[in-house]
């Protein structure tokens, strides 16, 4: 069901290439991609670095608490997040950081939290510059990728690149434990949930537990080798395309085995307008802060 397609022959504009990623783009919402500037090395080093940070005793991993700041930068402890209403709490850890705006830059005074400034632990060793060196390296592959993702959607190729030079790019490291016996059939490790933004950049173990929603209505497993990328489309740029994009639902259940993932989420500057055309104007930013408001337990009630 998920495709796969060789990153290098993408930026060759290989037609057999481009027609994959059209396929995933407009139907199933969803690709594998391979051979990318991102090694598999510096994969396993980040998961790495993850792993020693989730390892860590809570009172440490608490020192770095999203909860406490109002906003989502930090450690994320399991049941901090609810993505869907009907199911019970997600059941995972968290360590999110993403784009800080500059000291000087103006936007600074509108205290906007979907640029809050990130949080780091003291410990593991090198946790912030291995992180920050994948973050940039994701920036870039994540802005090549939509140059062709663009161009699938029948717009020109530098359509995205005005609107996303201060993007609210959010990388995250999920800790998934293994699934508890207690579990029952709304407990999840995230529940079945669409993306909210633009473009999900994933990668992870290797661990098996992603789950996509197919169109034969079956949930499909989705096998990530180390290295490798997983990319899906969020709600956001389904509704700016009028609906040409697809956001397909995915899920992870849990098995008997933990597993770490790390997705970067795309998304574009805070005052771009995602509306589809002739539709009412909304911007990214306060579209993204009403998903998080009603997913994020410690920001619910304060919206």
């Amino acid at each position: 069901m998920i495709e796969q397609i060789d990153f290098a022959a993408l930026e060759a504009q290989d037609p057999q290439t481009r027609a994959i990623l059209r396929r995933g783009v407009l139907e199933t919402g969803f690709l594998k991609i391979s051979n990318t500037p991102i090694s598999k090395a510096e994969v396993e080093a980040l998961i790495k670095a993850y792993r020693g940070f989730f390892a860590a005793p809570v009172a440490e991993k608490s020192k770095v608490d999203m909860a406490l700041t109002g906003s989502n930068r930090g450690w994320g402890a399991s049941g901090s997040e609810q993505v869907d209403p009907a199911a019970n709490p997600d059941y995972k850890e968290v360590f999110d950081c993403g784009f800080e705006l500059g000291r000087e830059d103006p936007l600074r005074a509108e205290g906007l939290l979907v640029y809050g400034d990130n949080q780091w632990p003291a410990a593991p060793a090198g946790f912030q510059a291995r992180v920050q060196a994948y973050y940039s390296a994701a920036i870039t592959l994540c802005r090549a990728l939509l140059g062709h993702i663009a161009e699938a959607a029948g717009r020109e190729a530098g359509y995205f690149d005005s609107r996303f030079t201060r993007p609210m790019a959010l990388l995250r490291g999920n800790y998934y434990p293994a699934r508890p016996d207690w579990a029952g059939e709304k407990d999840f490790g995230i529940a079945a949930h669409t993306d909210y933004g633009c473009l999900t950049l994933l990668t992870g173990d290797g661990t098996a537990g992603l789950e996509v929603l197919g169109a034969d209505g079956g949930w499909h497993a989705v096998d990530l080798a180390p290295g490798d990328f997983v990319i899906n489309f969020g709600e956001m740029l389904e509704m700016w395309s009028g609906g040409r994009v697809k956001a397909t639902l995915h899920r992870v259940v849990g098995s008997g085995e933990e597993r770490i993932s790390v997705p970067m989420f795309f998304n574009p500057n805070h005052d771009t307008d995602v509306s589809a055309e002739g539709a009412a104007p909304i911007s990214a930013g306060d579209y993204l802060k009403r998903r998080y408001d009603a997913t994020y337990v410690h920001l619910q009630g304060k919206g």
